[in-house]
């Protein structure tokens, strides 16, 4: 009988795999069988496939049907595969013409397949487009639903439908598909919180605004009622906006992970992800579930901010997992036989209190608790983990004149000095594969991103005090940020001198 091809993708964990679709019509009893390793959702695609095509008005053969999921030692799930089933069983048929699988070259098909033969959007379009684009494919073929997630990806065109006889006209070249208009979105800062509902706090907003200046952890210690979590829940405020492949990758990974619905384009503005305290370390880090991987909170917060509000209270691996992540960028799983890198760079605020009843601020003669449960209490975060935070914060309750006084500066002022600050860090690193100071390698930073001499020699006077060479580099990172902000073309004494106070010890 005949033999057809049709190309399409599903989603392996935060990333997409093109599939290639082959469709084998032959003589023999009516049947249909797909091999490659369908899951239950692609296996029962050969039900909704063949109600879809007869409700259409369209033939369904009445022959022995084999498809081929290719490669097919990976694993497939998901609907997308319903669409380029039904193609390659329409080209087999020759009931759409032979070149109906080139529109501008190879097409991926994508889409679900209602009973009366619709086309509904599907999950994960994006990583699917980014995939068929590394493939070489230029061409989707997907449901309206899905056409944002297309027009975001440069050099992909979309052919948008709404069913099975639009689809058949389409191959055939008598439609061109439906015009649906570009989704922008993302590109504002909209709900996010002002800074300007912030009362006092001029200390911990600057320390926030030279964290976002240069991508700095951060950690705040103060009592309950401080407005540590007001302060943290407004840094990804003004964090300036992601880059065209970082939305789509930050995009993608929402999408896939069931965080975004469906068709609603790029997002841009950079996430923030504040789990509970209660959060498994599973949850956190993520896992490898089947044979792909399962981003945790760890890689949802890529691009973006994650917020652990009191941080002691989180489960010991889960704290001690954060640390490689935060020195990589990646997070790293090992199963037995199986492995996972996935994304993880992101910006760690902690907020705690400084001790389990949280009154032990200033003398602490409002504390109850005992000296042992004071100290058990801050082990629970350790001093590796700590040392990689590079501002620590102290945050005392705002005085009552400070309260009562006029609103602050708010987010969009603040956002326009990091973005030009983050603007003089991106040019001074041109053709470097970083922008940001809190990535600048160890050993660069010592031989040519070195203060002067004034900030030099008081580095050379605490040296003896820091308690490791890690936070003696991260001193200077925070410097950078620090004359980044102030328009200075290289830290000095004064802009070293600010880094080592907003480094200072928490108690």
């Amino acid at each position: 009988m005949a033999l057809a091809r049709a190309c399409g993708a599903v989603p392996t964990g935060i990333s997409a795999t093109v599939v290639t679709v082959e469709v084998d019509v032959a003589r023999g009893l009516p049947s249909v069988g797909i091999v490659g390793l369908p899951q239950a959702s692609v296996a029962e695609a050969k039900w909704r496939v063949r109600s879809a095509v007869e409700n259409a008005g369209l033939q369904w053969p009445a022959s022995r049907i084999t498809i081929g999921l290719s490669p097919a030692d990976v694993p497939k799930s998901g609907t997308s595969l319903d669409l380029p089933i039904a193609v390659g069983i329409l080209r087999a048929t020759e009931q759409v013409p032979e070149a109906s699988l080139h529109v501008d070259g190879l097409a991926l098909f994508l889409g679900e397949l209602g009973l009366d033969g619709s086309v509904r959007p599907v999950r994960g379009a994006l990583a699917a487009v980014i995939a068929a684009r590394r493939a070489g494919v230029r061409t989707v073929v997907a449901p309206v639903g899905n056409a944002a997630d297309i027009d975001c990806v440069p050099g992909m065109s979309a052919v948008c439908i709404t069913d099975l006889p639009q689809l058949a006209r389409v191959l055939s070249g008598q439609d061109s598909g439906c015009r649906v208009a570009p989704v922008v979105t993302g590109t504002t800062r909209g709900s996010v919180p002002d800074f300007a509902e912030v009362r006092g706090q001029a200390h911990a907003r600057y320390a926030l605004e030279v964290a976002a200046a240069g991508s700095h952890h951060c950690s705040l210690v103060g009592p309950p009622g401080a407005g540590k979590t007001m302060l943290a829940s407004r840094l990804a405020g003004i964090l300036p906006d992601l880059d065209d492949d970082l939305a789509l990758e930050v995009t993608s990974i929402h999408a896939l992970a069931g965080q975004r619905p469906i068709g609603q384009g790029v997002e841009r503005r950079p996430p923030c992800i504040a789990p509970h305290h209660s959060s498994s370390a599973v949850s956190i880090l993520g896992t490898i579930r089947g044979s792909h991987p399962v981003p945790g909170a760890l890689t949802l917060a890529h691009g973006g901010v994650l917020f652990l509000d009191e941080a002691p209270e989180f489960s010991r691996p889960a704290l001690e997992g954060l640390r490689q992540p935060l020195e990589s960028g990646t997070v790293s799983i090992m199963r037995a036989g199986q492995s996972a890198h996935l994304p993880a760079r992101f910006q760690l605020v902690l907020a705690a209190n400084p001790c389990p009843c949280g009154m032990a601020v200033g003398r602490g003669d409002g504390c109850r608790c005992t000296s042992v449960a004071r100290r058990r209490y801050a082990e629970r975060l350790s001093g590796p983990l700590l040392d990689r935070i590079d501002i620590r914060l102290a945050i005392a309750p705002p005085a009552p004149a400070e309260a009562a006084a006029d609103p602050g500066e708010s987010t969009s002022s603040i956002a326009a000095r990091v973005r030009q600050a983050r603007e003089r860090a991106a040019h001074r690193f041109s053709g470097l594969p970083w922008s940001v100071n809190a990535q600048i390698p160890p050993a660069l930073l010592r031989r040519q991103w070195a203060p002067d001499a004034s900030g030099q020699s008081l580095l050379e006077q605490v040296s003896a005090s820091m308690t490791s060479l890690r936070g003696l580099d991260r001193v200077v990172r925070l410097a950078w940020s620090v004359a980044d902000l102030r328009g200075a073309a290289r830290p000095g004494a004064d802009h070293v001198a600010i880094a080592l106070g907003l480094r200072a010890e928490s108690p």
